[in-house]
């Protein structure tokens, strides 16, 4: 799936703009703070309703204004669709697909991106948080279904945890606490369910994540991903299904997960109660990645976490290609080329060349590589021109592009 045509309005710094696209590469050209991210962000909070950027959707409105739309128009092969998104300051936000409304979270269904920008090394370095919103996000464009299923734990969890700190200040014991079994019930029935599908997603990633980093690093050194899942206390593998219906290989079944899990939260219980807290499930739980079978986060150089933290989201991009039935994800590349050596600029050309559309952005147009400079945006003093550098000897048309923007712009643009 791919874009042919992105108009917003009210959104960051532009009053409105209205873009062509066609498949294949295209690079948004323009010094810090002209609006170059500012169009890939669109598009990208249409795949995953989520800013890479900010974590409020209130910034993405622009100043002055109470609402943004962003709407594209897709094609993948002869199928065409449109979808939009009204971003409010206040109240929901709201989703619609050729013109009828949708749950926002039915979005992925139609359309999926996946964005690497410099703020992504923090998935190697940083602590679990982002792992786990990265493996969520993921599990969410494989199985809708999975966003009310997280959402239900966090509303369980917040509950949960209410009323551990109220026994806390209060000094109740646990077998006085009549309602803490039935969100324990709650919590295990609806963990379960999250880390068996953030264990089967790792599985399935692991392949591409190996193949990424041999791809970009010229090097074979064995990178690899494993969950540590509380309720367990280990690594683990989810057996797999045999044709009966019944649970075979790997190294647990769901039941056991299950079974395991309770455990867990009992064993905790005194824990839990002393500090208001809960302290087993999927909230406590962490990837880590591997790098010559040592931890990467720990002894990964710089360099070798950029490639890593590259080759995840190239991963993702190569899993979602071969599950979903919209074709490829739109792959985003903000800003990236910049913190690449020469080799592997040239590697990380030809890994994505064969995507269905990939959007980079750049300061510098040295930065990328020749031949992916097929379709050149260049974003100048609040103004979007399109230029087809390669094929036109540097010939330069405004053709198909509309812009309007606020004259101040943001420095992180």
């Amino acid at each position: 799936m791919h874009v042919t045509r992105l108009v917003i309005k009210d959104f960051r710094n532009y009053h409105a703009a209205d873009l062509q696209l066609d498949s294949g590469i295209h690079v948004f050209e323009g010094a810090n703070g002209q609006g170059k991210t500012n169009l890939v962000e669109a598009i990208a909070y249409l795949g995953s309703l989520k800013s890479h950027r900010v974590s409020k959707d209130a910034a993405l409105v622009r100043f002055g204004a109470q609402q943004a739309v962003v709407r594209a128009e897709l094609a993948h092969g002869m199928r065409r669709l449109s979808i939009d998104v009204e971003i409010n300051k206040s109240g929901a936000n709201r989703a619609r697909v050729h013109n009828s409304q949708v749950k926002a979270r039915e979005l992925s269904r139609f359309f999926t991106t996946v964005v690497f920008a410099p703020e992504d090394l923090a998935l190697v370095r940083d602590d679990p948080s982002g792992r786990r919103e990265f493996l969520d996000a993921l599990l969410v464009i494989h199985s809708p279904r999975f966003a009310e299923t997280i959402a239900n734990y966090e509303r369980v969890l917040k509950q949960r945890n209410t009323l551990l700190r109220s026994a806390k200040s209060q000094r109740i014991p646990a077998d006085k606490l009549g309602t803490l079994e039935i969100w324990n019930d709650q919590l295990i029935e609806l963990g379960t369910k999250i880390i068996v599908g953030r264990l089967d997603l790792v599985q399935r990633l692991r392949p591409h994540l190996a193949a990424a980093y041999r791809a970009l690093a010229d090097a074979d050194h064995g990178a690899d991903i494993t969950m540590r899942v509380s309720a367990l206390a280990d690594a683990a593998t989810l057996m797999d299904e045999d044709d009966d219906g019944g649970e075979r290989g790997g190294d647990i079944t769901v039941d056991e997960i299950r079974e395991r899990f309770r455990t867990r939260l009992l064993q905790a219980q005194p824990r839990e109660l002393d500090r208001g807290l809960t302290l087993v499930g999927p909230h406590r739980d962490d990837a880590t990645f591997w790098l010559n079978g040592l931890p990467a986060r720990i002894t990964a150089s710089h360099g070798e976490s950029w490639s890593f933290a590259l080759s995840l989201k190239l991963a993702s991009a190569q899993l979602i290609r071969a599950e979903s039935r919209t074709g490829d994800p739109v792959l985003i590349l903000d800003d990236v080329f910049a913190e690449l050596d020469g080799g592997r600029r040239e590697r990380l050309s030809r890994a994505i060349g064969d995507f269905e559309q990939v959007l980079i952005t750049c300061a510098v147009l040295a930065d990328i590589p020749e031949p992916l400079r097929q379709h050149r945006i260049r974003i100048q003093s609040g103004t979007i021109l399109e230029r087809v550098a390669a094929a036109t000897d540097g010939i330069e048309s405004n053709t198909g592009i509309e812009s309007d923007t606020e004259g101040e712009h943001d420095e992180s643009q």
